[in-house]
């Protein structure tokens, strides 16, 4: 199981000056060198963190990959047709909430998914879906074409008992078992700390976990290679 570093938080810090640092793109070469699979950023419509300058330069920069979350607006899909990261991943977005809420519907949005994951495909651009672990999103995704899906763990993190924790697991350990079982390829992401994280890991099939708020959080304190390289032992210890 590998490791995407989600550093939009970088450029909060530094939106909140309009200055020039933190620079989120000396964060993702922090985050490369201490053994992270992939750098992940949102370029929100509201520009909130992640700067059109940021994307273009990280394209420039990452070594690894580069994972563009991105809502189905078309500004900011043809910015990705423009940069080329490795993979964008299709998320809902509204502008009032402070992160992503749940995961798209596929099925609502069909036509333009599979519209868009076409766009992309020709570029040469692989596609994943941020959804909820759902079969009936999970199948939509895959007849959109879209290679990967991301599963929101966030009802998981979210879960306060240990009998909802429970169920929130099965049903994302159920989704991948799917997923995997009519050919797509899985990711998981969203409210993953520290303390949460080790039974995603055990969770068979499950490529990559895509984390964030918690690295950076835990960065202020420790330094950011020290986060990574935390998250990176719990995930290399747990998942196998």
């Amino acid at each position: 199981m590998k490791l995407g570093v989600n550093i939009d938080h970088i450029a909060t810090v530094r939106q909140a000056r309009r200055g020039e640092s933190p620079d989120p793109v000396y964060a993702a070469c922090i985050c490369e060198l201490s053994g992270c699979a992939s750098i992940v950023c949102h370029l929100r419509e509201d520009r909130r963190h992640i700067q059109d300058r940021d994307l273009y330069l990280l394209k420039q920069v990452v070594k690894t990959r580069l994972n563009l979350e991105m809502a189905l607006s078309e500004e900011i899909i043809r910015i990705a047709l423009d940069v080329k990261p490795h993979q964008v991943t299709l998320v809902p977005e509204k502008r009032e909430e402070l992160t992503t809420e749940g995961g798209l519907d596929v099925v609502r949005n069909f036509d333009r998914i599979k519209d868009s994951a076409e766009r992309f495909h020709k570029a040469g651009i692989k596609v994943s879906l941020f959804i909820e672990p759902d079969e009936r999103q999970i199948l939509a995704g895959k007849d959109t074409g879209a290679e990967f899906i991301e599963l929101h763990t966030g009802r998981y993190a979210d879960a306060k008992t240990e009998e909802d924790v429970a169920t929130e697991l099965e049903k994302i350990s159920k989704a991948t078992v799917y997923a995997i079982s009519i050919g797509m390829r899985v990711n998981a992401g969203h409210g993953l700390d520290y303390h949460n994280t080790a039974p995603i890991c055990k969770i068979k099939g499950i490529e990559e976990l895509n984390i964030g708020y918690s690295i950076i959080g835990r960065a202020v304190f420790t330094g950011l290679e020290r986060a990574v390289k935390e998250m990176l032992e719990i995930i290399k210890r747990e998942s196998h």
